[in-house]
């Protein structure tokens, strides 16, 4: 019977990469510090819209509802995204006769995203009024 053969991890490349990046990264940044201005021209602060003198003030709110729909949005469109996979990979679990244990967990899945789904109609999280 022949040895057993230590597996070595070929991590010299990704060494190499990780000190690569750290020096560039550092390169960059000591190369905006000499080459940026240290008193930029004021005019550069202000707010420009198309040539159109500002209207606004600077300190403008944004409404909390515009972030709760991105927030949402954002939280539902993961969530779709992690049905797309499973979808695709669904045959090869039927196969391998772990059909039924993915289904229930997609079913626990789907119920949860469904009930979130009702609680933000219910709270009517996307009225804007």
């Amino acid at each position: 019977m022949p040895a057993a053969v230590p597996v070595v991890l070929p991590l010299g490349g990704v060494i190499f990469i990780a000190i690569f990046v750290l020096c560039f990264g550092a390169f960059l940044l000591f190369l905006a510090s000499k080459l940026g201005t240290v008193n930029p021209d004021p005019v550069k602060y202000e707010s420009y819209e198309c040539g159109i003198p500002v209207q606004e003030k600077k300190d403008t709110k944004i409404s909390v509802k515009y972030y709760l729909t991105a927030i949402l949005f954002i939280l539902f469109d993961i969530e779709i995204i992690f049905m797309y996979p499973w979808a695709n990979s669904f045959q090869d679990f039927i196969k391998s006769d772990q059909g039924g244990m993915v289904f229930a967990s997609m079913i626990v899945f789907l119920l949860i995203f469904i009930f979130g789904l009702f609680w933000e109609v219910k709270s009517k999280a996307l009225e804007w009024d």
